[in-house]
Protein backbone atom coordinates (compact mmCIF):
# COMPACT_ATOMS: atom_id res chain seq x y z
CA UNK A 1 0.00 0.00 0.00
CA UNK A 2 1.07 3.48 -1.19
CA UNK A 3 0.46 6.55 0.97
CA UNK A 4 0.15 9.40 -0.90
CA UNK A 5 0.47 13.11 1.08
CA UNK A 6 -0.97 15.76 0.21
CA UNK A 7 0.95 19.31 0.93
CA UNK A 8 -1.69 21.43 1.38
CA UNK A 9 -1.65 25.02 -0.55
CA UNK A 10 -2.08 28.31 1.24
CA UNK A 11 -2.51 31.35 -0.36
CA UNK A 12 0.69 32.45 0.17
CA UNK A 13 2.10 29.96 -2.21
CA UNK A 14 -0.68 30.71 -5.03
CA UNK A 15 0.38 34.30 -4.53
CA UNK A 16 4.05 33.69 -5.41
CA UNK A 17 3.47 31.80 -8.68
CA UNK A 18 1.02 34.55 -9.85
CA UNK A 19 3.61 37.19 -8.75
CA UNK A 20 1.35 39.29 -6.25
CA UNK A 21 0.66 39.93 -2.75
CA UNK A 22 -1.34 37.56 -0.26
CA UNK A 23 -3.80 39.80 -0.26
CA UNK A 24 -4.55 40.24 -3.57
CA UNK A 25 -5.22 36.53 -3.72
CA UNK A 26 -7.19 36.67 -0.20
CA UNK A 27 -9.41 39.68 -2.40
CA UNK A 28 -9.83 37.87 -5.56
CA UNK A 29 -11.57 35.12 -3.74
CA UNK A 30 -14.02 37.38 -1.71
CA UNK A 31 -14.90 39.07 -4.28
CA UNK A 32 -13.16 41.82 -4.11
CA UNK A 33 -12.73 44.60 -7.08
CA UNK A 34 -8.52 43.79 -8.64
CA UNK A 35 -7.40 44.89 -12.07
CA UNK A 36 -8.23 41.95 -14.63
CA UNK A 37 -4.64 40.93 -15.26
CA UNK A 38 -3.93 40.11 -11.69
CA UNK A 39 -7.41 38.56 -10.96
CA UNK A 40 -6.38 36.27 -13.78
CA UNK A 41 -2.92 35.61 -13.18
CA UNK A 42 -4.25 34.49 -9.02
CA UNK A 43 -7.31 31.77 -10.90
CA UNK A 44 -4.58 30.43 -13.13
CA UNK A 45 -2.11 29.94 -10.44
CA UNK A 46 -4.91 28.74 -8.03
CA UNK A 47 -5.83 26.02 -11.15
CA UNK A 48 -2.49 24.98 -11.15
CA UNK A 49 -1.63 24.16 -7.14
CA UNK A 50 -5.15 22.91 -6.94
CA UNK A 51 -5.65 25.69 -4.28
CA UNK A 52 -9.26 25.39 -2.11
CA UNK A 53 -10.18 28.52 -0.48
CA UNK A 54 -10.41 28.17 3.18
CA UNK A 55 -13.64 28.69 4.65
CA UNK A 56 -12.88 31.19 6.65
CA UNK A 57 -11.44 33.30 3.91
CA UNK A 58 -14.56 33.53 2.22
CA UNK A 59 -15.65 35.62 5.58
CA UNK A 60 -13.68 38.08 5.36
CA UNK A 61 -16.15 40.68 3.83
CA UNK A 62 -18.87 39.64 6.63
CA UNK A 63 -19.89 40.57 9.89
CA UNK A 64 -16.74 39.04 11.57
CA UNK A 65 -14.52 41.01 9.20
CA UNK A 66 -15.93 44.27 10.45
CA UNK A 67 -13.41 44.15 13.07
CA UNK A 68 -9.92 45.36 13.75
CA UNK A 69 -7.46 43.62 16.33
CA UNK A 70 -5.23 46.12 17.97
CA UNK A 71 -3.03 44.08 19.74
CA UNK A 72 -0.57 46.89 22.57
CA UNK A 73 1.82 45.58 24.98
CA UNK A 74 0.42 47.46 28.21
CA UNK A 75 -3.14 48.80 27.70
CA UNK A 76 -2.34 50.30 31.54
CA UNK A 77 0.35 52.61 29.89
CA UNK A 78 -0.88 55.94 28.80
CA UNK A 79 0.96 55.99 25.71
CA UNK A 80 -0.70 53.09 24.43
CA UNK A 81 -4.24 53.82 25.47
CA UNK A 82 -4.14 57.06 24.09
CA UNK A 83 -2.96 55.35 20.73
CA UNK A 84 -5.59 52.95 21.22
CA UNK A 85 -8.18 55.76 21.12
CA UNK A 86 -7.05 57.19 17.87
CA UNK A 87 -6.94 54.13 16.21
CA UNK A 88 -10.68 53.38 17.69
CA UNK A 89 -11.92 56.54 16.28
CA UNK A 90 -10.64 56.52 12.76
CA UNK A 91 -11.94 52.34 12.85
CA UNK A 92 -15.49 53.54 14.20
CA UNK A 93 -15.76 56.33 11.82
CA UNK A 94 -15.51 53.70 9.01
CA UNK A 95 -18.05 50.92 10.61
CA UNK A 96 -15.38 49.05 12.18
CA UNK A 97 -15.28 48.00 15.55
CA UNK A 98 -12.00 47.52 17.65
CA UNK A 99 -11.02 44.63 19.42
CA UNK A 100 -7.64 45.16 21.98
CA UNK A 101 -5.67 42.64 23.16
CA UNK A 102 -3.08 43.09 25.44
CA UNK A 103 0.02 41.35 24.96
CA UNK A 104 1.93 42.32 28.32
CA UNK A 105 5.24 42.22 26.20
CA UNK A 106 4.66 38.26 25.85
CA UNK A 107 5.71 36.69 22.50
CA UNK A 108 3.91 33.88 23.01
CA UNK A 109 0.75 35.56 24.29
CA UNK A 110 1.22 37.68 21.02
CA UNK A 111 1.59 34.74 18.91
CA UNK A 112 -2.08 33.30 20.33
CA UNK A 113 -3.97 36.59 20.16
CA UNK A 114 -2.47 36.08 15.83
CA UNK A 115 -3.67 32.80 15.80
CA UNK A 116 -7.19 34.03 16.96
CA UNK A 117 -7.31 36.46 14.66
CA UNK A 118 -6.51 35.33 11.26
CA UNK A 119 -8.37 31.98 12.10
CA UNK A 120 -11.68 33.55 12.64
CA UNK A 121 -10.17 36.33 10.15
CA UNK A 122 -10.17 39.99 11.38
CA UNK A 123 -10.12 42.78 8.63
CA UNK A 124 -6.79 43.74 9.51
CA UNK A 125 -4.27 43.81 12.80
CA UNK A 126 -2.86 46.79 13.60
CA UNK A 127 0.18 45.67 16.61
CA UNK A 128 3.28 46.98 18.57
CA UNK A 129 5.56 43.96 18.08
CA UNK A 130 6.71 42.04 21.26
CA UNK A 131 10.27 42.06 19.79
CA UNK A 132 12.22 42.03 16.86
CA UNK A 133 11.58 38.78 15.99
CA UNK A 134 7.73 38.38 16.10
CA UNK A 135 6.45 35.95 13.79
CA UNK A 136 3.76 37.30 11.09
CA UNK A 137 3.77 34.47 8.85
CA UNK A 138 0.38 33.61 9.99
CA UNK A 139 -1.37 36.87 8.86
CA UNK A 140 1.30 36.78 6.03
CA UNK A 141 -0.41 33.34 4.53
CA UNK A 142 -4.41 34.09 5.29
CA UNK A 143 -4.17 37.84 3.38
CA UNK A 144 -4.77 39.62 6.48
CA UNK A 145 -3.04 43.03 6.24
CA UNK A 146 -0.69 44.10 9.13
CA UNK A 147 0.01 47.52 10.01
CA UNK A 148 2.98 48.08 13.16
CA UNK A 149 2.59 50.81 15.19
CA UNK A 150 5.66 52.07 17.32
CA UNK A 151 7.99 49.31 16.46
CA UNK A 152 8.35 48.13 13.61
CA UNK A 153 7.87 44.19 11.83
CA UNK A 154 10.88 42.37 11.66
CA UNK A 155 13.05 42.59 8.00
CA UNK A 156 10.33 45.58 7.28
CA UNK A 157 7.97 43.16 5.74
CA UNK A 158 5.04 45.19 6.57
CA UNK A 159 3.64 48.56 6.95
CA UNK A 160 4.78 50.70 9.91
CA UNK A 161 4.48 54.13 11.50
CA UNK A 162 6.95 54.89 14.37
CA UNK A 163 8.06 58.23 16.05
CA UNK A 164 11.91 59.44 15.64
CA UNK A 165 13.10 57.75 18.65
CA UNK A 166 16.80 58.07 17.81
CA UNK A 167 16.35 61.54 16.94
CA UNK A 168 14.40 62.16 19.69
CA UNK A 169 16.89 60.32 22.37
CA UNK A 170 20.06 62.37 20.42
CA UNK A 171 18.19 65.52 21.03
CA UNK A 172 17.43 65.03 24.80
CA UNK A 173 20.92 63.78 25.33
CA UNK A 174 22.58 66.96 23.63
CA UNK A 175 20.34 69.10 25.86
CA UNK A 176 21.59 67.51 28.87
CA UNK A 177 24.95 68.05 27.58
CA UNK A 178 24.67 71.53 26.97
CA UNK A 179 23.42 72.04 30.55
CA UNK A 180 26.11 71.06 32.17
CA UNK A 181 25.81 67.51 32.82
CA UNK A 182 28.90 65.41 31.78
CA UNK A 183 28.11 61.76 33.01
CA UNK A 184 25.12 61.04 31.79
CA UNK A 185 23.52 57.71 32.33
CA UNK A 186 20.95 55.01 30.00
CA UNK A 187 18.15 53.23 31.36
CA UNK A 188 16.42 51.48 28.72
CA UNK A 189 14.09 48.49 27.68
CA UNK A 190 14.89 45.16 26.91
CA UNK A 191 17.16 44.73 23.70
CA UNK A 192 14.62 42.40 22.05
CA UNK A 193 12.60 45.85 21.69
CA UNK A 194 13.10 47.90 18.78
CA UNK A 195 12.32 51.10 20.48
CA UNK A 196 14.67 50.23 23.52
CA UNK A 197 17.60 49.71 21.27
CA UNK A 198 16.81 53.22 19.11
CA UNK A 199 16.68 55.53 22.50
CA UNK A 200 19.88 54.01 23.57
CA UNK A 201 21.56 54.35 20.14
CA UNK A 202 20.50 57.78 20.66
CA UNK A 203 21.99 58.35 23.82
CA UNK A 204 25.33 56.63 23.10
CA UNK A 205 25.91 58.67 19.90
CA UNK A 206 25.01 61.84 21.45
CA UNK A 207 27.27 61.26 23.39
CA UNK A 208 29.84 60.29 21.52
CA UNK A 209 29.25 62.98 19.14
CA UNK A 210 29.93 65.66 22.10
CA UNK A 211 33.29 63.73 23.76
CA UNK A 212 34.54 62.17 21.37
CA UNK A 213 34.30 58.76 22.68
CA UNK A 214 31.25 56.48 23.55
CA UNK A 215 29.80 56.28 27.16
CA UNK A 216 31.34 53.81 29.44
CA UNK A 217 29.45 50.80 29.08
CA UNK A 218 28.14 51.13 33.02
CA UNK A 219 26.60 54.10 32.37
CA UNK A 220 23.32 52.06 30.27
CA UNK A 221 21.25 49.69 32.02
CA UNK A 222 18.39 47.38 31.02
CA UNK A 223 15.08 47.23 32.67
CA UNK A 224 11.52 45.67 31.62
CA UNK A 225 9.25 49.33 30.88
CA UNK A 226 7.65 49.55 34.41
CA UNK A 227 8.32 51.93 36.93
CA UNK A 228 9.95 48.90 39.12
CA UNK A 229 12.56 48.77 36.51
CA UNK A 230 13.21 52.24 36.34
CA UNK A 231 13.58 52.11 39.51
CA UNK A 232 16.18 49.12 40.31
CA UNK A 233 18.06 51.06 37.70
CA UNK A 234 18.39 53.90 39.23
CA UNK A 235 19.71 52.41 42.84
CA UNK A 236 22.13 50.57 40.21
CA UNK A 237 23.27 54.00 38.76
CA UNK A 238 23.47 55.57 42.05
CA UNK A 239 25.25 53.05 43.51
CA UNK A 240 28.42 53.06 41.23
CA UNK A 241 32.12 54.46 42.46
CA UNK A 242 31.33 57.64 40.00
CA UNK A 243 27.63 57.83 39.49
CA UNK A 244 25.79 59.77 36.80
CA UNK A 245 25.18 63.65 36.95
CA UNK A 246 22.05 62.71 34.79
CA UNK A 247 19.52 60.17 33.78
CA UNK A 248 18.19 59.56 30.57
CA UNK A 249 15.11 57.32 30.66
CA UNK A 250 13.94 55.51 27.75
CA UNK A 251 10.08 55.52 28.47
CA UNK A 252 7.61 57.26 30.52
CA UNK A 253 7.28 54.45 32.96
CA UNK A 254 11.21 54.13 33.52
CA UNK A 255 11.33 57.66 33.99
CA UNK A 256 8.80 57.41 37.04
CA UNK A 257 10.86 55.34 38.40
CA UNK A 258 13.77 57.41 38.18
CA UNK A 259 11.73 60.48 39.90
CA UNK A 260 10.93 58.15 42.55
CA UNK A 261 14.26 56.96 43.49
CA UNK A 262 15.66 60.61 43.15
CA UNK A 263 13.06 62.16 45.51
CA UNK A 264 14.13 59.73 48.48
CA UNK A 265 17.44 60.72 47.99
CA UNK A 266 16.70 64.49 47.59
CA UNK A 267 18.63 64.75 44.52
CA UNK A 268 15.85 65.94 42.19
CA UNK A 269 16.85 68.06 39.05
CA UNK A 270 18.08 71.07 38.83
CA UNK A 271 21.17 68.60 40.85
CA UNK A 272 20.55 65.92 38.77
CA UNK A 273 19.55 66.11 35.15
CA UNK A 274 16.67 64.00 34.11
CA UNK A 275 15.59 63.34 30.49
CA UNK A 276 12.22 61.58 30.03
CA UNK A 277 11.26 60.02 27.01
CA UNK A 278 7.11 59.99 26.57
CA UNK A 279 5.00 62.18 28.70
CA UNK A 280 4.85 61.67 32.32
CA UNK A 281 1.80 60.12 33.84
CA UNK A 282 -0.80 62.85 35.52
CA UNK A 283 -0.35 61.48 38.99
CA UNK A 284 3.68 62.31 38.86
CA UNK A 285 4.91 65.27 40.18
CA UNK A 286 6.95 66.54 37.32
CA UNK A 287 9.80 68.41 38.93
CA UNK A 288 11.08 71.62 37.45
CA UNK A 289 13.54 71.56 34.65
CA UNK A 290 12.66 67.79 33.54
CA UNK A 291 13.27 67.53 30.11
CA UNK A 292 10.49 65.49 28.37
CA UNK A 293 9.85 63.85 24.78
CA UNK A 294 6.43 64.07 24.11
CA UNK A 295 6.08 60.88 21.76
CA UNK A 296 2.97 61.53 19.11
CA UNK A 297 0.72 59.21 20.66
CA UNK A 298 -2.11 60.36 18.68
CA UNK A 299 -0.64 61.02 15.60
CA UNK A 300 0.50 57.73 15.93
CA UNK A 301 -2.58 55.74 16.14
CA UNK A 302 -4.99 57.84 13.49
CA UNK A 303 -2.13 57.20 11.00
CA UNK A 304 -1.90 53.17 11.49
CA UNK A 305 -5.52 52.88 10.95
CA UNK A 306 -5.38 54.97 8.20
CA UNK A 307 -2.87 53.10 6.84
CA UNK A 308 -4.86 49.74 7.55
CA UNK A 309 -7.71 50.98 5.69
CA UNK A 310 -6.00 51.60 2.71
CA UNK A 311 -4.86 48.40 2.78
CA UNK A 312 -8.25 46.33 3.51
CA UNK A 313 -9.55 48.94 0.63
CA UNK A 314 -6.91 47.24 -1.34
CA UNK A 315 -4.14 48.98 -1.47
CA UNK A 316 -1.15 46.67 -3.20
CA UNK A 317 2.29 47.97 -2.82
CA UNK A 318 5.35 47.51 -1.55
CA UNK A 319 5.27 48.42 2.77
CA UNK A 320 5.30 51.55 3.80
CA UNK A 321 7.69 53.17 6.77
CA UNK A 322 6.56 56.60 7.90
CA UNK A 323 8.54 58.28 10.76
CA UNK A 324 6.95 60.69 12.94
CA UNK A 325 8.77 63.87 14.53
CA UNK A 326 8.74 64.07 18.46
CA UNK A 327 8.76 67.30 20.62
CA UNK A 328 10.72 67.75 23.69
CA UNK A 329 9.79 70.26 26.31
CA UNK A 330 11.70 71.94 29.32
CA UNK A 331 9.15 71.60 32.25
CA UNK A 332 10.89 75.08 33.43
CA UNK A 333 10.25 77.23 30.48
CA UNK A 334 8.70 75.63 28.03
CA UNK A 335 11.41 75.43 25.55
CA UNK A 336 10.21 73.33 22.46
CA UNK A 337 12.44 71.17 20.20
CA UNK A 338 10.65 70.26 16.64
CA UNK A 339 13.50 68.45 15.05
CA UNK A 340 15.46 65.92 17.30
CA UNK A 341 18.13 65.17 14.42
CA UNK A 342 19.11 68.87 13.59
CA UNK A 343 18.68 70.70 16.65
CA UNK A 344 16.84 73.47 15.38
CA UNK A 345 14.13 74.64 17.81
CA UNK A 346 10.24 75.94 17.27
Amino acid sequence: MVLRWRVMVTIYDVAALAGVSPATVSRVFNGIKVTPSRAEAVTRAAAELGFVPNRNARRLRTSSSEIIAMMVPDIENPFFTVMTRAVEDVARAQGYSVMLCNTDEDPAREQEYLRVAVSDPVAGIIMVPSSRTTDLQLARERGVPVVCVDRRAPGNAFDAVVADNIGGAIAGTRILLESGFRRIGCISGPERVETAEDRAAGWRMAVEQATGAPPSPELLRRAEFTVAGGEQATRELLALDDPPDAIFAANNKLSTGVIRVLAERGILPPTTGVMAFGGLPLVVLSPMGILVTHLPARELGLTAARMLLERIDGLDTPARDIVLPVVISNEEDGLTLIDGRTGAFG
